[in-house]
């Protein structure tokens, strides 16, 4: 039980220096295109992807190096299958301000949570079940001039 416990404290704990420079390294190899239709026009981004549960938990915590078009696709969600459900994120260990874009399951924005606080543990919920989850650094949203009700699009 003890041993238990100590390896989910290890995991809880974050990667190692080299371990998040490694997971940087293979995330920036992988960022795919994900377009957003607002009412001025389309917009069009390249992100990383979390697919699955621990890509997904992990996020964009422990990142000190996100650019102004850095971001992040939860796609699908929740990971495990199972239609679309309410999302609550966390800014736990995530030095970054983000806004949080939760998606429909018909690909339109359900809520931005904007400008989000670093490191707080306040959940951040949708509001209602969402299929999928946009992460972008913070104050993005408003400068893409994205709104409830626009449409977003990705290769699924």
């Amino acid at each position: 039980m003890a041993l238990a416990l100590g390896l989910a404290a290890i995991q809880l704990t974050g990667c190692s220096g080299a371990e998040q420079a490694k997971t940087a390294d293979v995330q920036q190899a992988s960022k795919m295109p994900v377009t957003i239709t607002t009412a001025s026009g389309r917009q069009q981004l390249h992100v990383e992807q979390a697919r699955t549960a621990a890509e997904q938990q992990q996020g964009l915590m422990y990142r000190t190096d996100l650019k102004r078009d850095d971001g992040m696709l939860f796609a699908p969600y929740p990971p495990e299958g199972g239609g679309p459900r309410e999302a609550s994120f966390w800014m736990k260990n995530t030095p970054t301000s983000l806004d949080i874009i939760f998606i429909r399951a018909d690909g339109t924005i359900a809520r931005i949570a904007e400008n989000t606080t670093p490191f707080s543990e306040t959940p951040i919920p949708s509001g209602e079940p969402v299929a999928a989850v946009l992460e972008l650094v913070g104050g993005r949203a408003a400068e893409l001039g994205l709104s409830e009700g626009d449409s977003v699009s990705w290769a699924k």
